[in-house]
């Protein structure tokens, strides 16, 4: 299961647009001083399977997913981010910021300053992380006065190029690092080396004038954010979601169009996070089920057979393969076959977004 945790000043939407993409209804809060964890499960939208499952008519319709977590009452402080675990153990964050001008919810910091919060925020993660770093350099430094051990030399030699990363202001996802450092660091699960989703939470009027959101978020000065490593930007207008929410599927969808928009915010917020995380998705259909399976991009056959289940992992004999669009426009199987469109294909095959696939295993 994919997981990504929200985080963002008080007042910025977070738990609204949580609610919203996961369905989970509002909880009365950990209390003062106190944090509670909300988990909700988001369906990943995507038009291929809804087209694949009007084609093949299955009993079951069976989306992607992404693990959304909320943590009510933290603060964005550096000892709650710390503090939480639900932060650290996510694959990825999604930063909530307000942009949107409204009296009746007061700002916590006085003024509307979404470059100015993005920063503060980003403060935060790498200030927590270098306290981490700090503390296990210490603790380095003692075993290494026992004696040399390479292992924990090339993981303080990491470190330390993190520490300084860090106190220059640079976050974690930044850097360059080998697979073999990577594994390293894994278990400190920096928050600053996390992929970042920036979530702007845009007033209505940014959203449908003149040029949209794009020209929002330059007069913000932030269209270059989205462009850091591992980090993306989309932007979103709660109020609209909010009404959106309350609408059947048809009128909701006149209603988009009638803004000018072609899908809803959260849609492209779940499908960005999915994104983000380097995440593609293969398809099984058939009478019984259409399913969309979640693997990281470059897996090949044999571990994306691995997904379905262990035994046809093992048993693994060659993957019948097609591409979606293909199957859709002939319409069924047996005429992209006739037509040499399904592919016999070995475990080293690297699965490719939209792959239509059927295992050969033995059992």
């Amino acid at each position: 299961m994919l997981r990504a945790a929200l985080v963002g000043l008080p007042s910025a939407g977070k738990t609204t647009l949580f609610q919203l993409m996961t369905s989970v209804k509002e909880t009365a809060g950990g209390g003062f001083g106190k944090t509670e964890v909300q988990v909700g499960i988001a369906r990943v939208p995507d038009v291929r399977l809804d087209r694949l499952t009007a084609l093949f008519n299955p009993k079951k319709h069976i989306p992607a997913t992404v693990e959304f977590t909320d943590i009510v009452g933290a603060t964005g402080s550096t000892q709650s981010l710390v503090d939480v675990t639900a932060y650290r153990n996510a694959d990825a964050l999604l930063h909530v910021v307000r942009a949107f001008r409204d009296p009746s919810v007061p700002a916590p910091r006085e003024t509307i300053d979404p470059a100015r919060d993005i920063q503060a925020v980003e403060d935060e993660l790498m200030l927590a992380d270098l306290g981490i770093a700090e503390k296990r350099l210490e603790r380095l430094a003692k075993d290494l006065k026992k004696g040399k051990n390479a292992e924990l030399e090339r993981e303080r030699d990491v470190l330390t190029a993190c520490r300084a990363a860090l106190e220059e202001g640079k976050p974690l996802r930044t850097l360059s690092l080998s697979n073999d450092d990577i594994k390293r660091l894994r278990g400190f699960q920096f928050l600053s080396a996390k992929p970042l989703l920036i979530v702007i939470n845009l007033d209505e009027a940014d959203l449908t004038g003149p040029g949209g959101s794009a020209a929002a978020i330059e007069r913000m000065a932030l269209a270059g954010i989205g462009g850091h490593t591992a980090t993306r930007l989309v932007a979103v207008c709660a109020k609209i979601e909010l009404e959106i929410a309350q609408l059947d599927p048809a009128d909701a969808k006149s209603f988009l169009a009638d803004l000018g928009l072609a899908e809803s915010g959260l849609d492209r917020v779940i499908r960005a996070s999915y994104d983000l995380l380097g995440y593609i998705s293969f398809f099984t259909v058939g009478e019984d089920e259409n399913r969309a399976w979640s693997i990281p991009r470059g897996t090949n056959a044999q571990l994306a057979a691995g997904e379905i289940h262990s035994d046809i992992q093992r048993g693994f004999i060659r993957a019948e393969v097609v591409s979606c669009e293909p199957l859709l426009q002939r319409g069924s199987l047996a005429a992209c076959r006739e037509n040499a469109e399904i592919r016999l294909e070995g475990k080293e095959y690297v699965v490719q977004d939209g792959d239509v696939i059927n295992f050969r295993h033995a059992t």
